[in-house]
């Protein structure tokens, strides 16, 4: 079946965990009669959560795609994880839809991924709405949540429907204007107050309304309705309960009617071009123009093999079709288009503008990429959003020998399906890190090599990604002479160091003259010292933001070879490091922790024996805090079991790297004496 790109919406479920997304998906299946029954959560039976994990842990922990069709509208769902473990999960979605429909529990109310997930939707220009659920549960409170929300997002988060008769139904106050008695606030009111919102968008609309005082049509606040919501000038709210069905009526007729097809979102941010040079470019969602899509998701399916999951931006993809992948320039073929409702796979004729859809067994997909029929669309990239760096990792290795090769394959697809998670090998340390967004995150991804990929592992803390760098310029000089009674080995290097801001990296200057040392050597002499920047030379880290001149030098016509510059390099580097008061520097990383605000003093009073930084606190709805300080990564590695014992498993914290500071006196000590045996064994 075929469909215009008119009658195509996409959207994506955000918000905390436990709001009830994958519920609501249901609902919302169950009420379009995409689905014969509406599944359960703790039976495991939901279209999104059909992932064994998943149904164990009864939480999403995947970006799941569903549809469904309702008021000749064709609506592509993506259900997606509310733990801030997921977010990596979470994010590349927001880059396949115009809407971002964000969940908000009427009992917890506005929580932290409700906040992050309207930052972000509003960075990227998505269209929003606010679906507030839970309305008839014993702890709910819809009016001080509808406040709580336009407290923290602006006056503009305006209902379009209003719970009544405690939660057991919603009234309309956009389509229809009937006056009926809601639980707080009146219909009209918020008709009124919506209509008003609409009109400012449209002079010629506002002035039909205030100068004729014209009771303006649905059909006539279309067109300034879109515009609203692409400006983020209006944000709607409305009111349902997914475990009863109240409201998915409604909810489905908004979707349907008031949502914006990919012609009426804002355009996706495509470039053209690298680096600075890069130009934004305008991607047209006309089905006769060259095919432009975007890969947003890759799945590793046990039984399917490599799932590319892409949305098609521009043009028209049929079976068959020949695309390029990225800049590449043999393309690839397009065997089979599928169309996903959870787990399952329907065949797809074609894909027009806003479809999104999967092709499997294509090894050159990848995630990122852009896909197209034309080498005119060469160099095109989608403006990623940005995904925090996975900080909190476990060092791991397989528990049978011989199982290398299989843990390196398994680390890979892993890596493969989630931005956020980063593996790290160490050949100094033989060590292999796998780097994820939290205890739980890392939790499933060990799950997952075990049961999907049949690799069991042992995992103990990682070392912490230590720096070492100088505080103050040094000159260094070294002789390397070795005479083995044939041809000896003979260089000889001057050199100068000099500290460089953090985050610079390493600089290498070549200001030899007069060809002290030939040009064939200079090479070898930074390879020597590149080796000992690796090696480090207080505690055994990588040495950072040094820029390292070459001025001077010796050589001899017959003995000198580069093994010679390079020793000789190496060691006149070590000799400045010695002289240049060196320091190790450890990461800091910025924790934003949300508490009870009755257990506030514990949480500060615990930060300072981490040797935190308190960067302020905000109070939040509800009687809850947020903290933030800047904390060594050291100091964190458990406070994930921590938080849970301070607040009785009520709080959440998030970090990102924020910078490299000396480590104290007494500390850099102890990691040097702790290397030192190491080096003189070796």
């Amino acid at each position: 079946m075929t469909r215009a790109t008119g009658d195509i919406r996409n959207i994506a479920l955000v918000g905390h965990a436990g709001a009830g997304k994958t519920l609501l998906a249901e609902a919302l299946l169950f009420g379009a009669g995409s689905t014969r029954a509406k599944g359960n959560l703790v039976r495991g039976t939901t279209v999104c959560d059909h992932d064994p994990q998943a149904r164990r842990l009864q939480h999403s922990i995947d970006a799941t795609i569903c549809w469904l069709e309702t008021g000749g509208a064709y609506v592509n769902l993506i259900d997606t994880p509310g733990y801030p473990d997921f977010i990596g999960r979470t994010l590349p979605v927001l880059e396949a839809v115009e809407t971002a429909a964000v969940i908000v529990s009427s009992v917890n109310g506005v929580e932290a991924m409700t906040q992050r997930m309207m930052d972000v939707a509003r960075e990227r220009g998505l269209c929003r709405i606010i679906v507030v659920n839970k309305i008839d549960a014993r702890d709910a409170n819809t009016e001080a949540t509808l406040e709580e929300i336009r407290d923290q997002f602006g006056r503009e988060c305006l209902p379009v429907n209003l719970p009544a008769g405690k939660g057991s139904k919603v009234i309309d106050c956009f389509f229809h204007n009937d006056g009926e008695a809601t639980d707080f606030s009146s219909a009209r009111a918020a008709h009124t107050e919506i209509i008003d919102q609409v009109v400012e968008v449209d002079d010629e609309l506002m002035a039909l309304y205030l100068e004729q005082g014209e009771e303006l049509r649905p059909e006539q606040l279309h067109d300034p309705f879109e515009k609203a919501l692409r400006e983020g000038h209006l944000i709607p709210v409305c009111f349902v309960s997914a475990e009863t069905g109240t409201g998915i009526p409604e909810l489905l007729e908004i979707l349907a009617r008031l949502m914006p097809n990919p012609a009426e979102g804002n355009p996706p941010p495509f470039m053209k071009g690298e680096g600075d040079s890069a130009e934004r470019v305008q991607v047209m969602p006309d089905p006769a123009r060259h095919a432009i899509a975007h890969v947003f998701k890759i799945i590793m399916d046990p039984f399917v093999g490599k799932l590319g999951l892409f949305r098609v931006h521009q043009g028209t993809i049929k079976n068959g079709a020949q695309l390029f992948v990225g800049d590449a320039r043999k393309p690839v073929k397009i065997a089979h288009l599928f169309r996903m409702q959870g787990k399952e796979h329907g065949d797809m004729p074609l894909a027009v503008p806003g479809d999104i859809c999967a092709v499997a067994k294509l090894d050159e997909l990848h995630f990122d990429a852009v896909l197209h029929d034309s080498h005119d669309e060469d160099n095109f990239d989608l403006t990623s959003i940005a995904y925090p760096p996975a900080m909190l990792g476990l060092a791991i290795e397989p528990e049978r020998r011989g199982d290398e090769h299989k843990l390196a394959e398994a680390l890979h697809k892993l890596a493969i399906e989630d931005p956020c998670v980063r593996v790290e090998h160490t050949s100094g340390l033989n060590e292999t890190v796998l780097y994820g967004m939290g205890d739980l995150h890392l939790r499933v991804m060990i799950e997952r090599m075990t049961e999907r990929y049949g690799v069991a592992v042992k995992t103990r803390p990682p070392r912490i990604p230590y720096r070492e760098t100088i505080t103050r310029p040094a000159e260094g000089h070294h002789r390397h002479k070795k005479q083995t009674g044939g041809a000896g080995q003979f260089g000889e290097v001057y050199l100068r160091i000099e500290p460089l801001a953090r985050g610079t990296g390493f600089e290498f200057v070549d200001d030899v003259v007069g060809g002290t040392i030939p040009n064939q050597f200079i090479p070898a002499v930074e390879k020597g010292i590149r080796h000992a920047l690796i090696e480090g030379a207080v505690a055994g880290f990588p040495m950072d933001d040094i820029r390292v001149s070459v001025y001077d030098g010796k050589y001899h016509a017959v003995d000198s070879k580069e093994v010679a510059f390079a020793s000789a390099g190496r060691k006149a580097f070590l000799d400045a490091v010695s002289k240049a008061g060196p320091t190790v520097l450890e990461p800091i990383v910025h924790v934003e922790i949300t508490a009870p605000g009755t257990v506030m003093g514990d949480i500060t009073a615990d930060l300072a024996t981490r040797r935190a930084r308190i960067d302020g606190n905000e109070a939040r709805a509800r009687g809850r805090i947020v903290v933030s300080a800047y904390v060594p990564l050291a100091e964190v590695t458990d406070y994930q079991n921590r938080l849970k014992a301070l607040t009785g498993g009520e709080g959440s914290f998030t970090l990102a790297l924020s910078h490299y500071d000396p480590v104290p006196p007494r500390k850099q000590q102890e990691l040097a004496s702790a290397w030192k045996p190491a080096a003189g064994e070796e």
